[in-house]
């Protein structure tokens, strides 16, 4: 019998500080498993979108070892071919919001017996104009320190590192106006922070109740942080996000399928941590089912 082919790409940056012996683990698990294996160690950023989209149609199974920025790139591979093989993810970054949501073990080995044994499981995937992403796109407050934190800040300090990069967001925290549009309701305004999301978590940080996210449902979960007009707006604001009271009055939270968003002003954006440039009109749009994991 023709044994399987696994692809395995691994971003060697991702989590540096930790020993590279648990991949050798993972790798005999799948190899254990029946799968003939194949390692891709990634040498720039993009390579294991390119990988994933040259080579990823040749395999059975792809896997990515990495942080969440690795799994997105090699999503955003897999999504440009037509026949998709199954993903597995064995994250190795400073902080996995997507694998804390699926549950998904911080130790390769552990990761690696998952995927040799798992039942595949359909899941949304983000379309950001041309670009994808697995979680979430967010916009405005904090959103700069899930791609400007150093990578060895990550390594070494993870979630704090994110915390540290979003103090520096303090002083020069602002509202931004958009024209935004969601399943058709219209929702204008300025807003201090905005997230779509897929995910229990975003940035390691903010919370969402489990009970609340399905990640195969076409639906993402909408996040609108509203400018406060007086110090008493902005203390409701801050007890509701700590109390993870979504849908108090102030905070816009919304289950949708498709968002268009215009603005005249300079609003970078964050794509499952990774920098995405301020663009006149975005469109965001799930896709419905389009990837199948390994869990």
């Amino acid at each position: 019998m023709e044994r399987k082919k696994l692809l395995l790409i691994v971003n060697p940056r991702a989590g540096r500080s930790k020993s590279r012996g648990p991949l050798y683990d993972a790798a005999s698990i799948f190899s254990e498993a029946g799968y003939l294996l194949t390692i891709h160690n990634t040498a720039e950023p993009g390579d294991a979108t390119e990988t994933a989209a040259r080579e990823g149609g040749d395999y059975d199974v792809v896997v990515a070892a990495g942080g969440d920025g690795t799994l997105n790139e090699v999503i955003s591979g897999l999504m440009r071919l037509e026949r998709r093989p199954p993903l597995g993810y064995m994250p190795q970054g400073s902080t996995n919001d997507f694998a804390s949501s699926l549950h998904i073990s911080g130790q390769p080995a552990a990761a690696a017996a998952a995927i040799a044994k798992a039942a595949p499981r359909r899941l949304d995937i983000g379309r950001w104009n041309e670009r994808n992403f697995a979680y979430v796109a967010s916009f405005g407050a904090f959103t700069r320190s899930s791609y400007a934190a150093p990578q060895a800040a990550k390594n070494a300090l993870g979630h704090f590192a994110y915390i540290l990069e979003g103090m520096k967001d303090l002083n020069s925290l602002r509202p931004y106006r958009v024209r935004l549009t969601a399943d058709g309701e219209a929702l204008d305004g300025e807003y201090l922070f905005g997230a779509v999301c897929n995910s229990t978590s975003i940035g390691g940080l903010m919370k969402l109740d489990p009970e609340r996210v399905v990640l195969d449902d076409g639906k993402f979960e909408m996040l609108l942080i509203p400018n406060p007009k007086t110090p008493v707006d902005l203390q409701n604001l801050v007890l509701a996000l700590l109390n993870q009271h979504y849908d108090r009055e102030g905070l816009v939270f919304r289950h949708v399928s498709s968002i268009h968003l215009e603005t005249e002003e300079e609003l970078p954006w964050s794509l499952d941590g990774e920098y995405a440039a301020s663009a006149p009109a975005v469109d965001i749009v799930n896709c419905r089912q389009a990837l199948t994991m390994l869990l």
